[in-house]
């Protein structure tokens, strides 16, 4: 704690990204690892650094001859990250883990010679770190995603240490990104700001997530984010100016209320600011707190008592006081804000709190670690429970839902850095947080599952209100429960806001329905091999079944049909792992063998005859020809719909003759290099006047702002093109963008490009894309 008053400082953003965890000028790697050094001695109550010096030799030594893309050595990337965890200041064990974090996946080390070397501890935490690295985030695979999601959670749940690593490990990554191509900044910007950033908020890091935003920005929207730093640039010196003027005012009004306190002025993040002009509709000019004033206080009363003579100097503008000290944020973030009428009627924001609450919103999770809860006297153990509740949620869910999207959903929901929140009571005065807008129902769940699934009604404030009501801060709500309820409905699931209660119906529905889940899977099942010309009965054998239910963590078959049935497993999912325990047991027919030696004859005639021309192709009914085979069965495939034009390839199937597939379908691209000896080429058959004969499914996905007679001006123009529509639904999101998939049959891919062209002319259509599933 402070023992004597400290100077008001001010701090002002000049423009340019943070980067005060790494001076620029330490660039020489003896250099930074003595900076390192200085910093872990000045606030850990042990001097031994010597672990910390091994690792560094152990590190140079395996990066030796090893260079980052700016030249640099290697080795300074490792020595970066430990300083961003001394910033935060972690304890002996993160620190070597973090200079060892590259070794074992670039160099020849094992996490068995790391664990000889230093200790299990910090084996676990490198093999930890190293498993994260290896995961590829791919934006637009939703399955993929949310594997890797998976895991980084069951990574952070054996060590919450990994993820603070990985933390620091991109933070540094992403201050070097102007060395990477413009293709790398953009993905590794995007990664970074949807899942990186939002952990670090979640686990309260304010330093490391504030500087991932600014610098994800600068990637993702250069224009922008350079516009913005230039015209803040240009009014700065009034700014300066007017924060110092603040500050020497409050300075003297705290001095003369006998309240010890450091006060500074803050300048705003580039990407905070930038959030605010685009929800508000405002340009710049037309923001004035592009900065806040702290007071840091010794004590949670004097943090009430300075509130009270902040607003004896400044007039408060109603509506814009928060209370984060009595409820604090989910991330444990306390602290009070008032926004003021300053100088010349300008609108400013000061914030109050001690020094424990601004260690707390600085480091989040990080500021109370180990050795240091044992230091100032905390337990541990309550705080690391209270800390690591939004963790321990996540997994609840793992647990509970095997579909990747729904958790995906959930996921990103909850991570979601600008969602308001509302704080409200139950009728005992105890405060429950829940999302902007939450229900009656929102807050059922959050008190208990079963008062959720019992309830028949709410009141407020002591009135009766529906279950819709939108909570309000400040209201004491009481939930009405009946042992007569017979359950959620299924409506709620469009009402609540809470993942929580969202999670919660799907669970009661999954466990309340399971014989007519069982029902309804078993049909899906059914009618999906039906319509792809699967023969189930060849799949539905133990040793299959069983290779199922491991890979999807399920004790037995009938399990597998409710999640089917209750939408937590896709029908196709199951058939393709049904199929790939099939294809072990049973690598070729036949039937098989004889298509592929009729491809590879070709391929080994055309290779002794020096020829560079394709193989001889043989006509088909289908108006497809098939490479240096003749008569053979040939279908089109439903999961990429492909029409003349599109460049094709064929795929020998196992007993069903050859599918056809566009050569840029996800399902192609993603074929086992087993299966890729299947490929084989094909091509469209045309008439003498090189237009095709046939006319071809497909199908597109139209997305739109939803508005009155959409459908109908699509349709319109479907009609004068005399388009056969096959199939068309629509279903429209909370946020009002409506998907319309249109199935219909079509001459060719020129055709089916004038008809987008025609229809994106449609007032309120902003995307047309073809089915690719």
């Amino acid at each position: 704690m402070k023992d004597k008053m400290m100077e008001p400082e001010v701090k002002i953003d000049n423009g340019e990204l943070a980067t005060s965890m790494i001076p620029e000028d330490f660039t020489e790697p003896e250099v930074l690892f003595q900076k390192l050094i200085s910093m872990v001695k000045k606030y850990h109550p042990s001097d031994d650094v010597h672990l910390i010096e091994k690792a560094y030799k152990i590190a140079y030594k395996a990066h030796d001859g090893q260079k980052r893309k700016s030249g640099e050595p290697y080795i300074i990337h490792p020595v970066c990250v430990c300083i961003i965890l001394a910033e935060l200041e972690l304890d002996k064990e993160t620190i070597v883990a973090g200079m060892l974090h590259d070794v074992v996946e670039d160099t020849i080390m094992t996490s068995e010679e790391i664990a000889a070397e230093f200790s299990d501890e910090v084996a676990l935490l490198v093999d930890g770190v190293t498993k994260l690295t290896q995961l590829n985030y791919v934006a637009d695979k939703v399955e993929v995603q949310a594997e890797n999601l998976r895991k980084m959670f069951l990574a952070m749940a054996k060590d919450i240490r990994v993820i603070l690593i990985k933390l620091a490990d991109r933070l540094h990554n992403m201050r070097t990104m102007q060395y990477q191509t413009p293709e790398k900044q953009k993905e590794k910007s995007t990664e970074t700001m949807d899942i990186y950033a939002p952990i670090a908020d979640r686990l309260g890091i304010s330093k490391v997530k504030v500087e991932l935003d600014d610098l994800a920005f600068r990637y993702l929207e250069p224009e922008m984010y350079h516009d913005l730093v230039n015209k803040i640039a240009m009014g700065q010196e009034r700014r300066d100016e007017f924060i110092r003027k603040i500050v020497s005012e409050v300075k003297s009004h705290i001095e003369k209320a006998g309240i010890k306190a450091t006060i500074d002025g803050r300048a705003k993040h580039y990407f905070s600011i930038y959030k605010k002009m685009v929800t508000q509709n405002k340009k710049l000019e037309q923001i004035y707190d592009l900065f806040a004033v702290r007071i840091i206080v010794e004590t949670e009363r004097d943090c009430y008592t300075a509130l009270g003579v902040i607003h004896e100097i400044y007039k408060p503008i109603p509506g814009h006081f928060k209370d984060y000290i009595a409820m604090p944020k989910p991330n444990n973030y306390q602290s009070l804000h008032t926004t003021l009428i300053g100088p010349q009627g300008h609108p400013f924001e000061i914030q109050i709190r001690t020094y424990e609450m601004h260690r707390t919103a600085e480091y989040g999770i990080a500021a109370h670690w180990k050795y240091k809860e044992n230091q100032y006297g905390h337990n541990t153990a309550d705080s690391e429970e209270e800390k690591l509740a939004w963790l321990r949620r996540i997994l609840e869910w793992q647990r509970d839902m095997s579909d990747n999207k729904e958790f995906l959903s959930l996921l990103k929901s909850d991570l979601d850095l600008f969602s308001d929140h509302v704080y409200c009571f139950t009728k005992d005065g105890d405060v429950k947080n829940l999302p902007a807008d939450s229900t009656p129902i929102d807050f059922a769940y959050a008190v208990h599952s079963a008062v959720g699934n019992k309830m028949v009604g709410a009141r407020v404030n002591g009135n009766l209100v529906p279950i819709d009501y939108k909570i309000q801060n400040g209201d004491r709500v009481e939930i009405m429960t009946s042992q007569n309820s017979r359950g959620p409905s299924r409506d709620w699931l469009s009402i609540v806001k809470s993942t929580q209660a969202k999670n919660k119906i799907n669970q009661w529905f999954r466990s309340e329905f399971k014989e007519e889940n069982i029902v309804k899977g078993k049909e899906m099942l059914t009618g999906y091999c039906k319509a792809h010309l699967i023969p189930l009965t060849d799949l539905l054998k133990t040793e299959y079944m069983n290779a199922c239910l491991k890979k999807y963590g399920f004790r037995d078959w009938d399990s597998v049909l409710a999640a089917i049935g209750h939408g937590g497993l896709k029908e196709g999912q199951v058939v393709n792992k049904l199929q790939d325990a099939y294809r072990k047991k049973n690598p070729v027919h036949t039937t098989d063998k004889q298509i592929l030696e009729a491809v590879n004859k070709e391929n080994q005639l055309q290779g002794q005859n020096g020829s560079s021309t394709k193989p001889a192709a043989v006509k088909s009914k289908s108006g497809i020809v098939v490479a240096g085979i003749d008569d053979v069965s040939v279908r089109f495939s439903k999961c990429c719909s492909p029409v003349p034009g599109d460049e094709i390839i064929g795929f020998v199937t196992r007993g069903r003759g050859v599918s056809i597939h566009r050569t840029d379908c996800i399902n192609m691209m993603n074929l086992s290099e087993q299966d890729r000896q299947r490929i084989i080429e094909a091509e469209w058959e045309t008439s003498a006047d090189g237009k095709p004969d046939e006319l071809y499914d497909t199908e597109i996905i139209i997305y739109a702002y939803d508005r009155m007679g959409i459908l109908l001006d699509i349709t319109k123009i479907l009609t004068e093109n005399k388009i056969d529509v096959k199939s068309i639904n629509s279903r429209t999101s909370k946020q009002g963008i409506a998907t319309i998939n249109v199935g219909f049959a079509i001459r060719s891919k020129d055709s089916l490009h004038d008809l987008t062209k025609k229809l994106l002319q449609i007032d309120g259509i902003k995307d047309i894309q073809r089915t690719q599933s």
